[in-house]
């Protein structure tokens, strides 16, 4: 299995412009060419800002890379997310002024996979 995690840090007057976006465009496309969603969190970060990050799951790092080469070929995909960039300024503006912060990482379990793990 590999998994990621996508991490943003998000203006707290933008957090529901992000999930509502998250919800309506990313989530159905990324499902739809094969993701699995784990979960999605937030939490405050700070006064002025919250953090959001979200765990997808793959069957191997090559899935992962062929499910991201899908959704960049997928044209009505991208222009729905260009045009809701544009609506808030364009990407540089939306990445500026209310997403200061925005990662896409690798994680790796720190479990050895032979022994049993009981709660």
């Amino acid at each position: 299995m590999f998994y990621r995690r996508k991490y943003y840090v998000v203006k707290n007057n933008y957090v529901d412009v992000l999930n509502l976006h998250f919800e309506e465009t990313n989530l159905p496309n990324q499902l739809k060419h094969g993701a699995k969603l784990v979960g999605r969190w937030m939490l405050p970060y700070d006064e002025d800002t919250t953090e959001i990050f979200a765990i997808w799951e793959y069957d191997s790092y090559e899935q992962y890379q062929k499910i991201e080469q899908n959704i960049r070929a997928d044209r009505l995909h991208n222009d729905k997310v260009k045009n809701w960039y544009e609506s808030y300024g364009g990407r540089e503006h939306v990445m500026k002024e209310y997403i200061p912060t925005s990662r896409n990482e690798m994680i790796e379990t720190t479990l050895s996979s032979n022994k049993k793990h009981t709660s």
